[in-house]
């Protein structure tokens, strides 16, 4: 599936991707805050296209522009989730390359995914964790109507082998419709 908005396509990650995807993720100011750890090379990021973004409703946000990927954003769902979730409910993720910050585009991205999830996908509510130290998405999720839920004070991350706080916030159907 493709979607789009005024300055993003939103589709699926495709192999050709691992250099774009390497040369974002790569930097340690990306990962670690979003709580994985930088890249190391083309080939982790070919891994991590085949065996992580291959899961369903995981999109490369790529840039109209210039037809390239400069981040992602997605939905995990179940045994996926940060946090225990019913089946009418799924977890927003997201992040973007550092030249990107401060445009918008996650936000933009977001709203689209947010759409999808609620009119496509029957979803009834949608959560957001995020590094109580990234200052940066915990703005998005305030941008899209996210309302705080509840702080995870010792969150183990296995990806990155560290024990972070965490923020988790939700938006529901009726909210989302109500901001119309």
């Amino acid at each position: 599936m493709t979607l789009e908005t005024k300055r993003l396509i939103l589709r699926t990650w495709e192999e050709s991707d691992a250099e774009e995807l390497y040369a974002y993720a790569k930097d340690p100011a990306v990962g670690p805050i979003a709580g994985w750890p930088p890249h190391a090379s083309v080939q982790e990021s070919l891994q991590i296209i085949r065996q992580v973004f291959s899961a369903p409703e995981t999109y490369a946000v790529v840039l109209k522009e210039t037809g390239k990927p400069i981040g992602s954003a997605g939905f995990l769902f179940g045994d996926n989730c940060t946090i225990s979730l019913p089946e009418d409910a799924c977890e927003l993720g997201y992040w973007i390359g550092v030249p990107y910050w401060g445009q918008g585009l996650i936000p933009e991205a977001s709203r689209e995914l947010i759409r999808h999830a609620f009119t496509t996908l029957g979803m009834q509510e949608i959560w957001c964790t995020a590094n109580l130290e990234n200052a940066n998405s915990l703005r998005v999720q305030e941008k899209l109507g996210f309302t705080f839920d509840h702080d995870i004070p010792q969150y183990y991350s296995e990806l990155t082998n560290e024990v972070v706080s965490l923020r988790a916030s939700r938006l529901s159907r009726d909210d989302w419709e109500s901001m119309g």
